[in-house]
């Protein structure tokens, strides 16, 4: 292997475990949250039994309103079949609507994926971050990202469409060009690598003001 193979290895790699690190940070600090909120029930359900004794129901009215509000800050919005899927697609979803950014998305998973963890996590991640990035030049009216995920026989099949402010894009040398900098072109790269490795599809199409991404991948559960 040449000296700059194996630089562009060390900068995969390197890549590889800033985007795990990452996503493991934002799963987790979800969970956190919604152990937190668990936590907190029993408290809740005390202090509006105060109310309710007291007869002041504007203020359990009040009260429900916060833990509402509270509660969707933290919920699980996608409930795909598969744990990993779900961890890693509201975390992002999280992020998404935190930037205004709406999210359609339709995911089922009946089955344990034999999937590395790790691989999932990746591609997932680099789709839904990349989605991201697009659609934050736009108006918020027009920003959006839709998700279809579904098991198609034996092969895990998913799509990833978002709204961009660029027209058509073209493709160099049978590719679409990163245009968010050098930490993107090495995640489109190990995405690629990962669905080469296991035998997989990936097509990239760009449509003006939409880029989608489909991807199968051959999956035997566990």
């Amino acid at each position: 292997m040449g000296l700059f193979a194996k630089m562009i290895d060390k900068r995969i790699a390197a890549y590889q475990r800033d985007l795990i690190e990452t996503h493991y940070r934002e799963v987790d600090n979800m969970y956190r949250q919604m152990r937190g909120w668990r936590h907190d029930y029993r408290n809740h359900i005390q202090v509006m039994k105060a109310y309710a004794a007291s007869g002041d129901m504007d203020a359990i009215c009040h009260y429900l309103d916060e833990l509402e509000q509270d509660l969707t800050a933290v919920d699980t919005v996608i409930k795909t079949g598969n744990r990993m899927t779900d961890a890693i697609l509201n975390s992002k979803i999280s992020i998404a609507r935190a930037r205004q950014i709406a999210v359609i998305a339709d995911a089922s998973i009946p089955v344990e994926l034999g999937l590395s963890e790790i691989d999932l996590c990746i591609i997932i991640g680099n789709l839904f971050d990349n989605a991201i990035e697009a659609c934050i030049p736009l108006p918020e009216a027009q920003r959006q990202i839709r998700i279809y995920m579904e098991m198609k026989n034996t092969q895990l099949y998913i799509s990833f469409t978002n709204f961009t402010a660029q027209k058509k894009q073209k493709k160099i040398d049978g590719r679409f060009a990163s245009t968010k900098g050098d930490g993107h072109g090495l995640g489109l790269m190990r995405m690629d690598n990962i669905v080469e490795r296991l035998g997989g599809y990936l097509s990239r199409n760009s449509e003006d003001g939409a880029f989608t991404t489909e991807i199968l991948l051959p999956v035997k559960p566990e």
